[in-house]
């Protein structure tokens, strides 16, 4: 049985990218807490911590940071 990942997304309602990757999320059956960064200024700022810019999507995989829609770091990531 594959380990439960811990997998947040740093998102804004606005975002494609941010649409696709959670797709991707939800097709692979993958968990995940979904963080609106653009009304919430302390997670921007937390994203902004972790990945050291304010672009979105951010995916945060058990402390493995991916910026923007990449498929093949998120398969890695999650051991796809």
């Amino acid at each position: 049985m594959p380990k439960a990942n811990k997998v947040k997304i740093y998102s804004t309602s606005t975002c494609p990218w941010c649409v696709k990757t959670k797709e991707f999320l939800k097709a692979n059956s993958i968990k995940y807490e979904d963080v609106n960064v653009g009304n919430d200024e302390k997670a921007r700022n937390e994203m902004f911590e972790k990945s050291g810019q304010f672009g979105v999507p951010v995916t945060d995989v058990n402390g493995t940071i991916i910026v923007g829609y990449d498929k093949e770091a998120l398969k890695k990531a999650l051991g796809l």
